[in-house]
């Protein structure tokens, strides 16, 4: 069921069993997980089913360090969340992202990738994905023509994507969570604080607000903050009135080890023999599946760098593409969705017109998606500016590391090396990546909206804001869903890796229940 909770009277006081706040891709999961069970489930989403200036106001805030996208706009803040914009790229984390990497600080998470296999697969079904299968020699006997570039995986294999439609998780689930008899919907129900017991070791309720001037109280027996990774952080640093640091932020971990993905042009790739390299192309949104290169795990441990991908586009059409950070600059969201997307069609326009078909596959530009290590002086802070409904703003403050370069250095020298060893071309890197001792960061640095890591999980209360189950320490009924708990963010897109987690948590619930 749905109720606009602008409607009800004011201080109405909801009641259920599991209160899941936030209707992203991590809350819908659950959700959904939830239907048709004896529980009474109460979803609360701060704006409506669309699009609202005034809404999306709420997200604003300010940015410090490296530059980085207006935050007003790197999220959507209406039900179905950011699944709103989101391109539909998924793929698994590899079994090295979890590992306790020496060479990595702060790494090492207390659950392995066995532990989320079984809910990949679930989540396979939620986004429409194929077979929970990331072979790419299973994808080659569908389609024959995929051929790898380069032959030695001992030193770079070929890691699969596979494509969701993309799912919109506002559009394709609101008929089934409105009619869900124990799913209780409430739109317009900004959750503000939430309350705890006097030693702050459980939440007896949370508040809502919304423009309308209501304000109301929801109480349950077990609270999830599914907010994205800055909201979640955010709301546990406002909500100090029990604990004054913020929940669960005893040993001041909560909005630390903020991360994204770096994402950037970063070499060219000069073939002998003109290629169209099937296996890893993108006719978005048609391709089904893709390949990018990956460094394998034994050559990050040797080399002791972070685990990237590089994803291979015509270089007429790259060389065309303005640098993500410069187009998506401005508060607006949609408006910076259009610019996009029109800057792509342009440069797939022009770049097509201007070489012919032979040169169009002879030249490729070689684009990263690298893994931020974790860094406690990347973080999320609350600001002294309130927004319409009082609660602190944030400030993100986005730092880098020279691991971060480095580790993006040796990718391409070892696919450079790779491509020279096979004789079929010659790499060269982009001019910000050649001198070794230079760990600046060029104008194009940018990220893939991938927010990540700021309620980090950990068997150690000092380490980490929640437990391998995903439950606040020191807190009885407070669980945290979505990419915040992230350790460390490995190269995939982050939204399949969220689901699966938020599934497991689903599962320990119930089992609390």
């Amino acid at each position: 069921m749905h109720v606009n909770a602008a409607t009800l009277p004011d201080n109405s006081v909801i009641e259920g069993d599991i209160c899941i706040i936030g209707s992203g891709a991590a809350g819908l999961s659950m959700a959904l997980d939830w239907i048709g069970t004896p529980d009474k489930v109460i979803l609360l989403e701060g704006g409506g089913f669309e699009y609202e200036d005034k809404i999306q106001e709420l997200y604003a805030g300010k940015t410090t360090g490296q530059k980085y996208f207006p935050l007003k706009s790197a999220r959507l803040h209406f039900f179905g969340g950011t699944t709103g914009h989101w391109s539909g790229f998924c793929s698994t984390f590899d079994e090295i992202d979890f590992e306790k990497r020496d060479w990595v600080p702060h790494s090492g998470w207390p659950i392995t990738r066995a532990d989320l296999d079984p809910y990949y697969k679930r989540a396979h079904t939620i986004v429409e994905l194929g077979p929970y299968e990331y072979d790419w020699k299973y994808w080659q006997k569908k389609d024959p023509s995929w051929k790898p570039l380069l032959q030695n995986e001992s030193v770079i294999w070929n890691k699969i994507w596979q494509f969701s439609p993309p799912t919109q998780f506002g559009k394709k689930y609101k008929e089934a969570i409105v009619n869900a008899p124990n799913i209780h919907l409430f739109t317009y129900a900004n959750v503000v604080d939430i309350t705890a017991n006097e030693n702050a070791t459980a939440v007896s309720s949370v508040t809502v607000k919304n423009h309308a001037g209501r304000q109301h109280i929801v109480k349950a027996k077990h609270f999830v903050l599914a907010c994205c990774a800055i909201q979640n952080a955010r709301l546990l640093l406002a909500s100090n009135k029990q604990a004054t640091k913020g929940l669960g932020n005893d040993h001041d971990n909560v909005g630390r080890y903020f991360m994204e993905h770096l994402e950037m042009q970063s070499a060219e790739l000069s073939l002998l023999k003109s290629d169209p390299l099937k296996m890893y192309a993108l006719d978005f949104p048609r391709t089904k599946a893709r390949c990018e290169l990956a460094v394998s795990a034994d050559m990050q441990r040797k080399h002791r760098i972070l685990n990237g991908t590089s994803s291979l586009t015509p270089l007429a059409i790259a060389s065309r593409t303005k640098p993500m950070i410069d187009v998506w600059s401005t508060d607006d969201p949609e408006k910076n969705l259009k610019r996009l997307y029109d800057d792509f069609g342009e440069a797939d326009r022009k770049g097509k017109s201007a070489v012919s078909e032979e040169d169009l596959t002879k030249a490729y530009s070689l684009f990263t998606r690298i893994e931020q290590a974790p860094n406690p002086n990347s973080r999320v802070m609350l600001d002294t500016e309130k927004d319409a409904l009082g609660v602190p703003r944030v400030t993100l403050h986005w730092e880098l590391t020279a691991l971060e370069k480095t580790s993006m250095r040796k990718i391409y020298e070892l696919i450079g090396a790779e491509v020279g060893k096979e004789g079929i071309g010659r790499l060269r890197l982009m001019e910000y990546l050649r001198d070794a001792n230079d760990y600046s960061w060029p104008e194009i640095t940018g990220g893939g909206w991938h927010h990540m890591g700021t309620t980090r999980m950990s068997d150690d209360p000092k380490n980490g804001v929640v437990d391998k189950h995903c439950k606040v320490h020191g807190m009885t009924n407070l669980h945290v869903a979505g990419s915040s708990v992230y350790v460390t963010a490995a190269s995939p897109n982050p939204t399949l890796t969220l689901m699966a987690l938020s599934l497991r948590l689903s599962d320990r619930i119930k089992s609390l229940i």
